[in-house]
């Protein structure tokens, strides 16, 4: 029988997931000059045993702020990967020593260094070590088929109105010059790490398709997974699966947009999504509304073709290899 690592209820408390939108600590977009506590954040994977039976793992470790960490444990190994979805484990620690330790009430605990996690049951027998990881995305870096649009290729922000381009890489707010019906899009991108501030604060962005329906960015490695959280329709539809991966990780958007169709006035088919965040299917065709646009978009619904818009909500977030495939 798999016994609970972390105790799960403090989570929303921990990490303010409805707290301020507001940045008020400090920011790094360089993890050679991080705080101390951003080398033990990340992800853990392996195998731990338990009464003969052996449970494959997986663990997200987020920092907090001031050596205060959270940790969530999943059975069968980390979202996108295994996760069997039977439920979280979750508690929080700190660092001392030289190392994390998070302790559940039932005694359970995760000693958490740098490169492993330990893992011991409530009698204090040690049920294995979690490696840590970095993920390999196939899409990162992929490049644009023949006949693509490039909107972004490290060279200038020329495709863009308002285009900033900052040691390579492109800056918002910006807006594309070029409209867009249907198509597919491939973008990178990279979430500050801003370990002492919480909910929409936390690396803030998204890309609005058409102008008019955001997918969010935001750094929420490690929550829920809501649809005002990273990979989600923003009012419309959160994510099947949270497939944030840490801040200051590149991450990959792949989505398949098909434009609403309109006889005259009258909407004859809604527009659908189909969304990989980091290679995972996070949404499958889904309708959006043709009604309305999402919050914050710059482009009302309708039937004419739209920019491609990156939000700037005041949070460092970078981009690169954007590109674009009309389709019909």
């Amino acid at each position: 029988m798999f016994r609970p690592l972390f105790l799960s209820s403090l989570a929303c408390a921990l990490l303010g997931i409805a707290a301020s939108a507001f940045a008020a600590g400090p920011t790094y977009t360089d993890p050679a000059k991080a705080d101390a506590d951003f080398a033990f954040q990340g992800e853990f994977s392996g195998t731990l045993t338990d009464d003969g039976n052996e449970v494959k793992v997986g663990v997200q470790i987020i920092a907090l702020g001031g050596g205060k960490f959270h940790g969530i444990g999943y059975k069968g190994g980390l979202p996108g990967d295994g996760w069997d979805k039977s439920g979280k484990i979750e508690a929080d620690g700190e660092l001392k020593d030289g190392a994390v330790v998070l302790k559940g009430p039932d005694g359970g605990s995760a000693t958490v260094t740098k490169d492993a996690a330990t893992v011991s049951n409530p009698d204090g027998k040690e049920m294995g070590k979690l490696k840590k990881i970095v993920r390999d995305n196939p899409y990162l870096g992929a490049k644009p088929p023949q006949g693509a649009v490039i909107l972004f290729d490290g060279k200038n922000g020329d495709a863009f109105d308002g285009g900033k381009v900052e040691e390579g890489l492109l800056a918002p707010a910006v807006t594309s010059k070029q409209k867009f019906g249907s198509h597919k899009l491939h973008i990178e991108f990279r979430l500050p790490y801003q370990p002492e501030d919480r909910g929409q604060g936390r690396g803030n962005s998204g890309i609005y398709l058409q102008g008019r329906y955001e997918v969010q960015m935001l750094d929420s490695f490690g929550l829920e997974g809501k649809d005002n959280e990273c990979g989600g329709i923003y009012s419309v539809k959160a994510p099947d699966v949270n497939m944030c991966l840490p801040p200051l990780t590149w991450q990959t958007y792949d989505i398949e947009y098909t434009a609403a169709k309109y006889d005259g006035d009258k909407v004859v088919s809604k527009p659908k999504v189909t969304v990989l965040h980091n290679g995972v299917v996070i949404h499958k065709d889904v309708e959006l509304p043709s009604d309305r646009n999402t919050t914050a978009a710059p482009v009302k619904a309708g039937p004419e073709p739209g920019p491609i818009y990156l939000q700037d909500h005041g949070n460092p977030v970078r981009y690169r290899n954007i590109w674009v495939v009309e389709t019909k």
